[in-house]
């Protein structure tokens, strides 16, 4: 499948207008934003976890990385809350699923090949705090509809 993968090319891709596609796991389903291959792919992905979904055990040849939008996101690694980045490398593994049920924006086989950085980071640690005075706030964002 190829899905806005002309990457010269500008696309507004408006989320709260696509429909929800079922993963080949039940209870997790995803909008697509970008995507070059069938199901192992080079990807863009809102990810939606229905509470209590998990994906089996798998391994990410090409890394992930993705950020919670809502909900819990959890894996063998640890418990995710809204506003974490979580970034898996090439090569490593991990039991994805949610307990109450979660929301994730996720890029798939973006890497290069030998990178080996794994770590987890919750965004709003990562802000500076906003100074008095200040026109300009610093800020995060990512426009789509759930």
């Amino acid at each position: 499948m190829d899905l806005n993968s002309d990457f010269s090319q500008r696309v507004v891709v408006h989320t709260d207008q696509l429909d929800w596609q079922p993963s080949p796991i039940k209870g997790v389903d995803r909008r697509m934003l970008d995507r070059i291959g069938d199901e192992v792919a080079r990807a863009t992905t809102i990810v939606r976890y229905a509470p209590g979904s998990r994906f089996s055990a798998h391994t990410h040849t090409g890394g992930e990385e993705f950020i919670v939008l809502d909900g819990v996101f959890q894996d063998e690694y640890g418990d995710f809350p809204a506003g974490t980045y979580v970034r898996n490398p090439p090569t490593t593994s991990h039991t994805p699923g949610s307990d109450e049920g979660c929301t994730i924006f996720v890029k798939l086989w973006q890497f290069d090949l030998e990178d080996r950085t794994q770590f987890h980071k919750s965004m709003a640690d990562e802000l500076p705090a906003p100074s008095t005075g200040s026109p300009l706030r610093p800020c995060i964002g990512i426009v789509a509809s759930m």
